[in-house]
């Protein structure tokens, strides 16, 4: 009997919140404001193609202020270490103004390789840019070794 009165119980407590629920009014959500573009860039994705391995390697990256206000670049931020971007810091770029990122990757890894760089500006907006390409492992030494050298000198 206790039992068929606690499931009474709790199915009156379901009927009564879901009640509640459905009979309160929503308020639709504020429509996001259209933020203008302020940062366009000429490049998204840079291949370098196939690089020696430990020979770092630059791109730059050119970027515009299309926009009607200044743009601010707060933060460029690569995806690991090995990624080192550089830009011009605290500076404000007026309208019709062009400024650059220079990206360096550090091609100590043997493989292909992705890397991410977020650009962060004006406050909240950001972009992403990325590089990409292939390491190909170095040798060990400038010219194959002469096996021919080694005969000459046993003798």
């Amino acid at each position: 009997m206790k039992n068929l009165a606690a499931v009474l119980a709790f199915i009156s407590i379901s009927f009564i919140a879901n009640a509640q629920v459905v009979g309160t009014s929503q308020v639709p959500p504020k429509p996001v404001e259209a933020v203008e573009e302020v940062l366009a860039l000429q490049e998204q994705v840079y291949d370098f193609g196939k690089i020696p391995q430990g020979k770092p390697v630059t791109h730059v990256f050119n970027v515009e202020n299309i926009g009607k206000d200044t743009l601010r670049i707060s933060n460029v931020q690569a995806s690991c270490g090995c990624t080192t971007p550089e830009w011009e810091r605290n500076k404000a770029q007026a309208p019709g103004e062009r400024t650059k990122i220079t990206v360096g990757y550090n091609a100590a890894a043997e493989g292909p390789f992705t890397k991410f760089i977020t650009i962060s500006y004006n406050g909240t907006q950001s972009k992403q840019i990325t590089i990409k390409g292939e390491v190909w492992k170095t040798p060990a030494t400038s010219a194959p070794e002469n096996a021919g050298l080694k005969t000459l000198t046993e003798e």
